[in-house]
């Protein structure tokens, strides 16, 4: 009988090629989205998920509030490390994570000369707790004792064999590894983690070494004694006791801030606390990010916005099948009217009809396996790198599982409806009249203006995007961003005559308009900020301050508008500071020119520093995030002079002065810093990395809005093709009777018009709802304009009008005596 059922439903599929073949196709599409949809949202959220008592693992982050504004940092000050483990009952370990960035590391080799590797990243301060909290699977040496000494170091086994390769795990145990001048020793391997990770540290040094006296340099960064001082590379993971309410322990761990901080009582409107971020919130809060040394942080709100784009597209695919396989159930009529006079029980119809879906199912996801690799390629700049089109046993249940799903989703109702046909009424040729014919018409209409929704919401939204993506990046952000490059010394070989020697070199370049010294650029990923007092009399306000330090060029190289008061001179070293506009109404001065000559105090370990200007407000970060009070000045602490802000000039049409200005740069970078490699990048496009996110977002759901219209296009001109063969003696006789190719066209196209019209009407309050929640996304935002509905109508009318005529125009201009001819 299985058999049968297989001869049969290849024979169907064979007679009618055309409404096969758009099945599968629209099938084929909606299951490959899925599957691609699924790699990425299983990738995302198994990451982190491999550590025993993850629920009780959490990452101390810092919070600031002031004049409402909040803002966020996924580090602590430096104090809290020692202070939470020996003052806060509750917390079974402490395990401080401070990202020490790149380094050089030498090794012995088998020559007199120690074998050198360049830039090494992902280096970390860690202690043995952290070996506690987070689960790794050691290969030499021991959790239990490997990190409790100054100057020790596990590596992971990928490190490990590049610095030491040919030897045993345990042979390596012992051996020197220096970074830069830093000599540890090696104590511990542990297995690089096959499972995904945000944990990317290859080098992980002992604690102690920072704390100890004889490393001064890192433990100026360590910043042990500064309350006030939050820096994101300083980071601190905690794991809970048993049954602890980790509400008690972030009171515990505030009433340790403000013991150790006290909030003075005039200081309205400003505070710096700590909260709990679980473990399993590391990898999707872009608040705080991940680590330094880490520049992706998935989105929540994405990932289910995708499973829902994988839903829309699957259910277009599975409307095309509901409506074609409905449209032509009447020529089905007499073979289950045959089938039940013959014998067949309903249940067997069913079964029929169901395994009919199954194989054309079947098929697209064996299409779909094929296609994905090729849709993982296409969206490379979008898929993170760690996914792959791999059959893994995950996958096959997730294919098993789609599979039965859409089988059942697209020919349940159809099979219901075929196998419920009286044998008597459809060998009279009354299959499809009445209340039936009625119903259906209704069903294939309710599921075309659904088709419709899905496809006007897609391109409602690209157009949005992209809007607000054209928005950020031609706003006035408070700042010239165009012809400026940014190079970045080495922290550990820099040093004020090299970079003076630099400096000097750049000012004698022709195609050089300025150059500034100074830290980040006025926008920037990173951020560095303290808490500064201001006291005026009665009045103190202790606020956290945004730095940036730059020397009395950078204002000038940026185009940083002064509103009050003057901009950084050379003298101004350690004196001298501007505030931004935000900052100074926070402090109170309704008129910028107030502020000038007044006094900060607790500056960034300076005690105090007179207010020279104030500056207009500029974005610090991208749209998304608010304009923050803002501190520029200068300094001569090689933090604070280790980035060169180039400003270039115009360059000639069709010139290449930039070009050889780049190439004047290298060879002076050469110069000064052979062992280093030459890295610059031009601002504007640091600036439109921002919106890296919101780009791969537009490119997906233009990808999106193509497919759904693709797919809807399909079911369309398999509807077209129905009912113009239904009605191809219809239109004979009308044109017989003198109708015009027009009015015909119209009359079959005027049932299509209404539909689209009624699905903008629907999908419209919908879309807006669903923009408006994500433009809130954006301190700075687009309207969300009413063209956008407009267009995406139009748009939409025109596509389904043109890809029905194809078929319209073609019955219209048919030669009425062929239709006719068998009357």
């Amino acid at each position: 009988m299985i058999k049968n059922y297989f001869k049969i439903a290849f024979r169907g599929f064979w007679k009618h090629k055309v409404f096969t073949l758009i099945n599968i196709i629209g099938l084929s599409i909606g299951i490959s989205a899925a599957l691609v949809i699924y790699l990425i949202v299983h990738f995302d959220f198994t990451f982190d998920k491999f550590h025993k008592d993850s629920d009780r693992i959490y990452r101390v982050v810092s919070n600031y509030s002031f004049q409402g504004e909040k803002g966020y940092n996924g580090g602590v000050c430096g104090p809290l490390v020692g202070a939470a483990k020996s003052d806060v009952p509750g917390i079974e370990a402490t395990a401080p994570y401070f990202a020490l960035g790149e380094a050089n590391v030498f090794v012995a080799g088998k020559g007199p000369e120690p074998v050198k590797f360049k830039n090494q990243g992902n280096i970390v301060l860690a202690n043995a707790e952290f070996f506690k909290i987070f689960n790794y699977t050691w290969l030499a040496g021991s959790s239990a004792n490997a990190l409790n000494e100054p100057n020790k170091v596990v590596l992971t086994s990928e490190q490990a064999q590049k610095y030491f390769p040919g030897l045993t795990y345990n042979q390596m145990i012992g051996k020197i590894v220096t970074y830069d001048t830093l000599k540890t020793a090696v104590t511990g391997i542990i297995q690089t983690p096959k499972q995904n990770t945000d944990f990317n540290s290859r080098d992980f040094i002992s604690y102690s070494t920072g704390t100890s006296l004889a490393n001064k340099a890192i433990l100026d960064q360590l910043q042990l004694k500064q309350w006030g001082s939050t820096s994101s590379s300083s980071q601190l993971f905690i794991r809970l006791a048993a049954n602890t309410s980790s509400a008690r322990i972030e009171k515990q761990l505030n009433d340790l801030l403000r013991k150790n901080d006290p909030p003075k009582a005039t200081d309205k409107g400003s505070t710096h606390g700590f909260s709990l971020q679980p473990l399993s919130d590391l990898h999707f809060d872009s608040n705080y990010g991940v680590f330094d040394f880490s520049d992706r942080v998935a989105n929540k709100s994405t990932l289910y916005g995708l499973l829902a784009i994988a839903v829309f597209i699957l259910l277009l695919g599975c409307i095309n099948f509901v409506n074609l396989t409905t449209a032509q159930a009447t020529q089905r009529a007499k073979e289950i009217g045959i089938r039940k006079t013959m014998g067949s029980s309903r249940r067997q119809l069913i079964f029929q009809f169901l395994s009919e879906t199954f194989i054309i199912t079947f098929i697209a996801v064996i299409i779909s396996i094929a296609l994905t690799p090729l849709a993982l390629k296409i969206f490379a700049d979008f898929v993170p790198a760690g996914v792959k089109a791999s059959l893994s046993f995950d996958m096959i249940i997730f294919l098993v599982l789609l599979t039965l799903v859409v089988s059942v989703a697209s020919g349940f109702y159809p099979a219901i409806l075929l196998s419920g046909y009286k044998p008597i009424t459809v060998l009279k040729n009354q299959a499809a009249t009445g209340n039936s014919q009625t119903r259906n018409a209704w069903l294939r209409k309710s599921l075309t203006v659904t088709q419709f929704i899905i496809a006007q919401f897609f391109i409602m939204a690209t157009v949005l995007v992209s809007k607000q993506i054209h928005y950020a990046l031609n706003k006035d952000l408070g700042f010239k961003k165009d012809a400026i490059i940014v190079i970045n010394s080495p922290y550990k070989n820099r040093t004020v005559a090299r970079n003076q020697f630099i400096l000097d070199k750049l000012h004698d370049m022709p195609q050089v308009e300025m150059v500034s010294v100074g830290s980040n650029p006025p926008s920037s990923g990173n951020s560095n900020s303290t808490l500064v007092t201001y006291k005026d009399g009665k009045k103190e306000i202790k606020s956290d301050v945004q730095l940036k330090f730059g020397d009395e060029n950078y204002i000038p190289v940026y185009h940083i508008k002064i509103i009050a008061g003057r901009t950084l001179q050379r003298t101004d070293t350690s004196r001298g500071v501007v505030i931004n506009k935000t900052y100074a109404t926070i402090l109170g001065f309704k008129n910028p020119n107030d502020a000038i000559g007044k006094t900060l105090t607790d500056f960034n370990g300076i005690k105090s520093l007179q207010i020279v200007g104030v500056s207009a407000d500029f974005y610090q970060a991208s749209l998304r995030k608010a304009i923050l009070p803002l501190a520029i000045y200068t300094g001569k602490d090689k933090f604070m002079t280790g980035t060169f802000h180039i400003a270039l000039k115009p360059q000639t049409a069709g010139g290449d002065e930039w070009k050889t200005a780049i190439a004047g740069m290298e060879k002076a970078w050469k110069q000064t810093y052979p062992d280093d490699d030459f890295e610059y990048h031009f601002f504007d496009e640091n600036i439109a990395k921002f919106y890296t996110q919101e780009q791969h977002i537009s490119t997906l759901l233009a990808w999106a809005t193509g497919l759904s219209i693709f797919i809807s296009c399909l079911g369309l001109l398999g509807l077209a093709i129905y009912t113009t063969t239904q009605r191809t003696k219809e239109i004979g006789v009308r044109k017989v009777l003198g109708a015009s190719v027009s009015q015909i066209v119209t009359l079959l196209s005027t049932e299509l018009v209404l539909l689209i019209l009624l699905a903008f009407i629907i999908v419209t309050p919908l879309a807006y709802y669903a923009m408006n929640k994500w433009i809130q996304n954006f301190a700075d935002r687009t309207a969300i304009s009413w063209w956008i509905f407009i267009i995406s109508g139009i748009g939409m009318l025109l596509t389904a009008v043109i890809t029905s005529s194809f078929q319209t125009v073609k019955a219209a201009v048919a030669n009425p005596v062929k239709s006719l001819r068998s009357e």
